[in-house]
């Protein structure tokens, strides 16, 4: 006799938040509406308090002096001291300072989607994918016995893919040219970073896996000797003339 799979149940919720499209996809039994709700909510408050774009955010009203950092929500505060930590992961290639402004934007995508993510797993959820323009955490399976599979966009071609990732509790990011054009800069220089046209960057968290993918676009020539001692991670690196490269293990990894 043969067994016949059961449907693989899914909650899935699209917002607009923070300039992108986020993706909520519950692969889990159950009525998800509310912790998903608490999560677009929680999405949209990150919004209004770290946003550098908002004259009305927290970060805003901070870089203005009307507000300080002991005073501002504390999201604020728990943001720019893991922006530090990546700073300083990253020799400095990551910065969550632009031009002497607080300005921790190429963290707080990552960060607000794995804090999602774990909103999840406190609710009961084990198997879910949160994708916040494109750069995604994933936890548990798509399915049973079935892992997530995760397609890399071709920086040149729009709607196309350079590589599929497949695994179980993992995290993709991506930096590069590919929606925002070379925007992107060396921190020490100031300059346009243009040396490469994305990197994307797999690992554990999202966090870390987004900032690690800015600083690699940041350094340039450096980021692939640099990206193959980073423990933990693997990564795929698009030139400029098309060309790829990969860290040892990112085909085997995952």
């Amino acid at each position: 006799m043969t067994a016949i799979a059961a449907p693989v149940r899914r909650t899935m919720h699209v917002e607009h938040c923070m300039g992108t499209v986020f993706t909520i996809d519950v692969r889990d039994h159950g009525d998800w509406s509310e912790p998903i709700a608490q999560a677009i909510a929680f999405l949209h408050h990150i919004d209004g308090v770290l946003s550098t774009f908002r004259a009305d955010s927290d970060i805003s009203r901070i870089n203005r002096g009307e507000l300080t950092v002991d005073r501002a929500d504390p999201l604020v505060a728990e943001v720019l001291d893991r922006s530090v930590e990546m700073q300083r992961a990253t020799d400095g290639w990551f910065s969550p300072l632009w031009d002497g402004r607080l300005d921790p934007t190429g963290l707080v995508k990552g960060w607000a989607v794995e804090q999602v993510c774990h909103m999840l797993r406190l609710q009961g959820s084990s198997n879910h994918a949160v994708n916040g323009g494109g750069d995604v955490q994933l936890a548990g399976e798509a399915g049973a016995g079935q892992p997530w599979r995760v397609g890399i966009a071709d920086p040149f071609q729009p709607g196309h893919t350079i590589a599929t990732i497949a695994g179980r509790d993992f995290a993709v990011a991506t930096s590069g040219t590919a929606e925002r054009g070379r925007h992107i800069r060396n921190p020490f220089t100031g300059t346009v970073a243009d040396s490469l046209t994305a990197v994307t960057v797999v690992g554990r968290s999202l966090t870390a896996a987004d900032c690690y993918a800015t600083a690699a676009v940041a350094m340039g020539g450096a980021a692939a000797e640099w990206l193959e001692r980073l423990p933990g991670h693997e990564a795929l690196i698009v030139a400029n003339d098309r060309t790829l490269a990969e860290t040892t293990n990112f085909a085997r990894l995952w």
